[in-house]
């Protein structure tokens, strides 16, 4: 069963062009070791919410944009593997153009695809 990988970031809106080149480099080594696809989005219509929200959640600063993405995987398995892999592929980037610390992510079991 497909096995997804999500990430919620802020990210500063300056560096938008060097994530967009972390974010391909960052989609080549996840390609590489097994991801079916790599998705990208920059926030353009973040509302903030009553009690919480994408803002809220990454501490987003007003100087920073929203990031959503995720990776897709044919199975949790194909994940773990990958990840591995990733781990210690020198092509990765290491050095992130945002809070790395901010970020929020997991693994998610594909439930419904409509």
């Amino acid at each position: 069963m497909t096995y997804v990988d999500g990430f919620v970031a802020a990210v500063p809106t300056q560096n938008k062009n060097a994530y967009l080149e972390h974010a391909k480099a960052a989609a080549a080594a996840f390609k590489k070791h097994g991801a079916l696809s790599v998705t990208e989005c920059w926030g353009d219509e973040i509302p903030d919410g009553e009690l919480n929200s994408f803002n809220s959640a990454v501490m987003r600063k007003p100087e920073e944009t929203v990031v959503f993405s995720w990776v897709t995987w044919a199975s949790k398995e194909a994940r773990d593997s990958g990840w591995a892999q990733i781990m210690e592929d020198p092509d990765m980037p290491q050095e992130m153009p945002f809070d790395g610390k901010r970020i929020i992510y997991g693994g998610f079991q594909k439930v419904l695809e409509a």
